[in-house]
């Protein structure tokens, strides 16, 4: 998997760092096809070396494709084109939960807590992948459902820090929605 360029190498949770992997997410969210049902999403899995084990972005591959559920997919899977974790050996799956538990998600928005799309909503995801960290450009808006992903991701020992710096970037991709 190609690397976005920002950030290429930096460590996450260094000075600019963080700014830099966030960036490169808001940039995969602008992929995004168009909808009036929902948020334009970039996401990127980043681990504790600075390398990119997965990207994503809203409806890459359906409709109701979550960013941050792709970027999960593919990080558990040798590629997306492989069986689910399930169907990979142990070493396999030890290797991806302690990988992932080092791991930094990078969202363009803050992880769905409620979801209309699919069951399992993008914050259980990420905590049943065992990520620890995920930093975030803007809180999600009651738009289509309830935000409270961040709230609920730190109350179960999650770090989640928020650059409301990179929002308005954010908010860019997503202008059709935010003045409706």
């Amino acid at each position: 998997m190609a690397e976005p360029a920002a950030g290429h190498g930096a460590l996450p949770a260094q000075p600019g760092a963080d700014r830099e992997w966030l960036a490169a997410a808001i940039a995969l969210s602008e992929r995004c096809p168009p909808s009036r049902t929902a948020f334009s999403v970039g996401a990127l899995l980043v681990d504790a070396s600075g390398q990119v084990l997965a990207t994503g972005y809203s409806r890459e591959t359906s409709p109701g494709d979550h960013a941050e559920e792709i970027a999960l997919r593919r990080a558990v899977r040798a590629e997306p084109a492989k069986g689910t974790l399930a169907e990979g050996t142990l070493a396999e799956a030890t290797l991806a939960e302690a990988t992932l538990a080092e791991a930094t998600l990078y969202s363009s928005l803050e992880p769905c807590l409620h979801r209309k799309s699919r069951p399992t909503p993008c914050s259980e995801l990420i905590a049943a992948a065992g990520v620890r960290r995920v930093v975030i450009a803007w809180r999600e808006p009651p738009l289509f459902v309830q935000g409270g992903g961040a709230l609920w991701l730190a109350s179960r020992g999650i770090t989640v820090v928020e650059l409301p710096e990179l929002a308005p970037a954010a908010m860019a991709v997503n202008k059709h929605l935010l003045s409706l």
